[in-house]
């Protein structure tokens, strides 16, 4: 489990991050968003195979799982042939999940190479206007 801040995504910079996730076992990335508005975006790729994805949505850290919000459902991607991207829009302050999920494979174990952004959106005031 990786909980993490808008903070501290915005200091990523452009490095990629890495989780080695074993067979049979799954990693999650929990991201703390107390404002609405921004996009948090990913890109991830996966060696040696496929990997499963999905994003969850949870109000606070009582909220019970089942009363979590799937926003992507689990897809198992083909992140080792091609680059998987994706964003999702802030609509709550709550905690946004990323799982990646490798309990399909009895054997064997994942690298993912992952690049996590956060964009605030650009709220135009008119003041360059002559």
């Amino acid at each position: 489990k990786l909980p993490l801040t808008v903070e501290e995504i915005l200091n990523f910079g452009e490095s990629n991050r890495e989780l080695f996730i074993k067979s049979s076992t799954y990693s999650i990335i929990s991201i703390t968003i107390t404002e609405m508005g921004l996009t948090i975006s990913w890109i991830f790729s996966s060696d040696p195979k496929s990997i499963s994805f999905s994003v969850v949505y949870q109000e606070s850290e009582d909220t019970p799982l089942d009363q979590c919000k799937v926003l992507i459902p689990m897809t198992r991607c083909n992140s080792h042939k091609e680059t998987i991207r994706g964003q999702v829009k802030v609509r709550n302050a709550g905690i946004y999940t990323l799982i990646f999920d490798n309990t399909f494979s009895r054997f064997i174990s994942k690298r993912v190479f992952y690049h996590l952004a956060v964009e605030r959106p650009v709220i135009y005031d008119g003041s360059d206007f002559p």
